[in-house]
């Protein structure tokens, strides 16, 4: 396993932020951290330069990919504070601010990815990345060659609910980091790269050079359909996904209450603005069925998404039931779709699935139109 000598002696080929002074001397490495043969590396740049700092960041990700005993890096640029780094010599300032992603700048695709679609709540605990995780396996049952990317970068929850634990190893290439597969879907997280329960302490620009190398420096292959399962809320993570990969379109979930509806307003409606078609709302907790007596709760009261969908115009693609089965097989890595398949929750998210497909093959109302997916 390299160490950290190692890695700074690597670094020191590499120029800082002033194109000369190597960069362990410019006050410009913000963080290093080695886990598992894994370099995590923060980089202090000016914010208005973050794109041309881009040559630097990826150099020194190079070097250090190229020490022994390096199994994977990400380097990232980082604003955490207003520091002027020049010859050396550090400044003190206040902090930066997040800057979102500049509007206007075009979307690129990821080779061999037909479609991106963002799975993405108002509010937490909808148990959003318990839907993405079923749809995904949903799609994949239906034939179709399906990826995750886990974009919430503070609270990861892919690997729990897919069962995987195992570290991502490099492609053959050198550069780009191979998913981890389960239930026939390639998956992505940070999860992967760090501890569970370590927490992600990060500022806005860092997050956003992160989620651009977790989209862009993965060996996907060929792809119809990758899911996206996004933090609550409407942050720099939905910005940068909005404006750096064509989005095919939206999946809204949310619980029937208002206080859950009212949160869910406001992510179709920043979707909206930054046009990117409405896939479709899903009501999760719809309903509780008793095992013990067959006696249907409504717990979250019932079918106020629906009604939502049809208020504001937005697609109602189904309701999936508050189950225990979902609540266990999730936490043990066991998503319902794959191993409880019979089941009528299982069929739910099938549905979903089903009609998500769908909608890609023939274009989310106000898309444009999209390569059609054949179904197996």
């Amino acid at each position: 396993m390299a160490s950290r000598d190692e890695v700074m002696a690597a670094l020191a080929r590499v120029a800082g932020p002033d194109g000369k002074t190597p960069l362990p001397d410019s006050g410009a490495v913000s963080g290093l951290t080695l886990r598992d043969g894994k370099v995590f590396l923060a980089i202090v740049v000016d914010p208005d330069r973050a794109k041309a700092m881009e040559p630097m960041r990826a150099a020194a990700e190079a070097a250090i990919k190229a020490v022994p005993g390096v199994a994977g890096a990400v380097v990232t640029l980082t604003a955490e504070a207003a520091r002027a780094v020049a010859g050396g010599a550090q400044g003190h300032g206040h902090a930066h601010t997040a800057q979102t992603p500049r509007a206007g700048r075009a979307a690129q695709p990821i080779p061999g990815v037909k479609h991106i679609i963002a799975v993405a709540s108002g509010k937490g605990g909808v148990g959003k990345s318990t839907v993405a995780c079923n749809l995904a396996v949903g799609l994949a049952k239906l034939g179709l060659r399906i990826g995750v990317l886990d974009a919430d970068l503070f609270g990861p929850s892919m690997p729990r609910l897919f069962g995987l634990s195992a570290k991502p190893d490099v492609a053959a290439d050198g550069q780009k980091l191979v998913p981890l597969e389960a239930y026939g879907v390639k998956v992505m997280s940070i999860g992967f790269l760090i501890d569970e329960g370590a927490p992600v302490v990060w500022r806005g620009p860092m997050v956003m050079s992160a989620l651009t190398q977790l989209l862009r420096e993965v060996a996907w292959g060929d792809l119809d359909v990758l899911v996206v399962d996004m933090p609550p809320g409407t942050g720099d993570t939905q910005l940068t996904m909005a404006q750096n990969v064509p989005l095919s379109g939206a999946v809204i979930v949310s619980t029937p209450q208002d206080l859950a509806l009212i949160d869910a307003r406001r992510g179709i409606a920043m979707f909206k603005q930054v046009q990117v078609p409405l896939i479709g709302i899903v009501e999760n907790m719809s309903y509780f069925l008793c095992p013990h007596c067959g006696g249907r709760t409504d717990v979250f009261s019932h079918a106020g998404a629906k009604r939502e969908a049809e208020t504001l115009g937005v697609p109602f693609l189904g309701e999936v039931p508050l189950d225990i089965a979902i609540r266990a097989n999730s936490d043990d890595g066991r998503p319902v779709v794959a191993c409880l398949a019979d089941s009528a929750h299982a069929g739910a998210f099938v549905e979903i699935a089903r009609r998500v497909a769908e909608t890609l093959e023939t274009g989310a109302p106000g898309a444009k139109p999209a390569p059609r997916i054949r179904f197996v």
